[in-house]
């Protein structure tokens, strides 16, 4: 590991600049402890540290669709993954850092790292639940450095899920494929294939997910909940 960079703080900030006319944030950070596996960077040396990169609600949408209208192939058979690599991959040239993407081999434990990064924990549905974005965020990538970083301006404390007392996640579900402790994904997934999955779920976005009370002033929007549940592999 090499010592932090003085300006570190800096660059931070150079970060978030550089990020943010895409939709994307800064998500928190990861310092690995000496030992611990971490990833390895383009040198081919362990990482020190990851900065998570990431959506909060539909930020990202906007500037994904002008990117993807002035494409000929509309950003391909994976545009988001694409759009993401593009706008991220120069990011992380400029700071000298290694990026790190959901889509690509060796898989990175991007849902650890959030977990570490910003406190997080799952909810029903298996998605990581925000107390102030609820269920409305993602990651996008992640930057490695091979010095420590500043840790996140924002840590939950507490678990959304456990002052829930009805769940209306789990009760909306029209097949009832969720529980407390329990996701069938296979059984969401059939009724997905069928005539009022495709009309409503599929269309409309997950019942269950829109049940949630938790951040609904960062839902997404019905464009961008079609594109999600569009791009499911049923």
């Amino acid at each position: 590991m090499t010592a932090a960079p003085a300006c570190v703080d800096n660059l931070v900030e150079t970060l978030r600049a550089a990020l943010e006319p895409h939709g994307l944030f800064l998500r928190g950070s990861v310092n690995f402890t000496p030992g611990e596996t971490s990833p390895l960077l383009d040198g081919g040396e362990p990482a020190a540290s990851v900065a998570l990169i990431g959506n909060i609600g539909g930020s990202i949408w906007e500037p994904f669709s002008r990117w993807r209208e002035g494409g000929r192939d509309r950003g391909g058979a994976d545009p988001l993954d694409e759009w993401s690599k593009q706008v991220i991959l120069p990011v992380a040239e400029a700071a000298g850092a290694t990026a790190y993407f959901p889509s690509d081999p060796p898989w990175q434990p991007f849902q650890q790292w959030a977990k570490r990064a910003e406190g997080l924990k799952a909810s029903p549905l298996g998605i990581l639940i925000h107390p102030r974005f609820g269920l409305w965020h993602g990651y996008r990538g992640a930057l490695g450095f091979d010095w420590a970083l500043p840790q996140a301006d924002e840590f939950a404390v507490g678990h959304p899920c456990d002052d829930c007392m009805e769940k209306p996640c789990i009760s909306a579900c029209p097949v009832d494929a969720l529980g407390i402790d329990i996701f069938d994904v296979g059984r969401c997934r059939t009724h997905l294939r069928t005539k009022a999955g495709a009309a409503g779920c599929l269309v409309d976005g997950c019942l269950s997910r829109d049940a949630c009370p938790v951040g609904r002033d960062y839902r997404y929007s019905p464009a961008q909940l079609r594109f999600h549940m569009a791009a499911l592999s049923l």
